[in-house]
């Protein structure tokens, strides 16, 4: 095999110097786009709460062996901080599933984008900075797109599961600030951090389980799986949560955190894709032109929460994200 002399970096085109790191990361926003989908097609109301159990329990003790090391150099706060971080991303999963449930994939993964929206206006009101103005502008216009979005058979009440998602957005958003203001867990590495807070929910879930009238128990549900379902709960498990974990983790010390947080953010693009192509979803001409507007206020407001955040005038959170639903 012969030995080849890399170039400059600055004779090397920007396109060839990075899409070995942007493609896996592309490739992680895509699967999180049809995990909306791959939810939805294991999940009934009836076995929620033990497909979030067995989903987290595959992946669990891989990042509990991966990590274990930093695990045991945890100190009592930071175990504490990323439990109750725990227990909110317990809250958030449950939302979104419940979610996915009771409306379309589609419509499920363009209101969560709304995170990207909330979560710098909630920044700002905290911080008490006026956010940029065309930052108000672009959240404005994300709002109108998810009115028309949930409207596209005509106007009528939103459904169960749009607002579920919504509420889900307005959860991570409170899970984004409490991560960026609980002092303990800063200094904790990202795959602990991760592993603490999932294991956390587990144990939400687990006890959730156990409890009378919360649906199928994780083993009935088992039972009754076929190929399809095991299917879709390997990918959720192994690509949408082990995969995209350590994917965010080795391009992040690659490339820069904005770049690939921008490059997941197209994830509500492929979450329509996927849903209009493989689940037969119709957003009508009102869905589509909400959809049209919340993919441009959501990329348009993390332009300006970007260009402010450089300037001081709005702190944005882009670290690695845990998991999807």
């Amino acid at each position: 095999m012969s030995a080849a002399v890399a170039p400059a970096p600055a004779l090397v085109p920007q396109s060839r110097r990075t899409w070995p790191t942007d493609l896996p990361v592309l490739a992680v926003a895509v699967v999180w786009g049809a995990s909306y989908l791959a939810a939805k097609g294991i999940t009934t109301t009836h076995t929620v709460i033990a497909v979030l159990v067995l989903r987290f329990a595959v992946v669990l003790p891989v990042l509990v062996v991966a990590g274990w090391r930093r695990l045991r150099a945890l100190n009592r706060a930071q175990w504490r901080g990323a439990g109750l971080l725990g227990l909110m991303l317990s809250g958030i999963f449950l939302l979104e599933t419940y979610g996915v449930v009771h409306t379309s994939a589609t419509n499920a993964g363009l209101i969560i984008s709304l995170t990207m929206i909330f979560t710098p206006l909630a920044e700002a009101a905290v911080t008490r900075v006026r956010p940029p103005a065309s930052f108000v502008a672009a959240a404005g216009l994300s709002v109108t797109g998810v009115v028309l979005l949930t409207q596209g058979g005509g106007f009528t009440t939103p459904s169960t599961g749009d607002l579920l998602m919504l509420l889900a957005a307005l959860a991570r958003t409170v899970h984004v600030l409490a991560m960026a203001r609980i002092r303990a867990v800063r200094s904790a590495d990202s795959l602990s951090l991760t592993t603490v807070q999932l294991g956390s929910a587990v144990a939400v879930f687990v006890v959730l389980a156990a409890l009378p009238g919360t649906g199928a128990s994780p083993w009935s549900a088992a039972a009754d799986f076929g190929l399809r379902e095991w299917a879709g709960l390997v990918f959720l498990s192994v690509f949408c949560t082990l995969f995209a974990f350590f994917v965010q983790m080795w391009a992040v010390r690659r490339t820069s955190p904005s770049r690939v947080s921008l490059l997941l953010g197209t994830e509500p693009l492929w979450a329509a894709a996927v849903g209009i192509s493989l689940g037969g979803e119709r957003l009508g001409v009102l869905g589509v032109a909400g959809a049209v507007l919340v993919l441009a206020g959501t990329a348009w407001g993390r332009r300006s929460a970007d260009r402010g955040a450089r300037s001081g005038a709005v702190r944005t959170s882009s670290g690695p994200r845990p998991a999807r639903p």
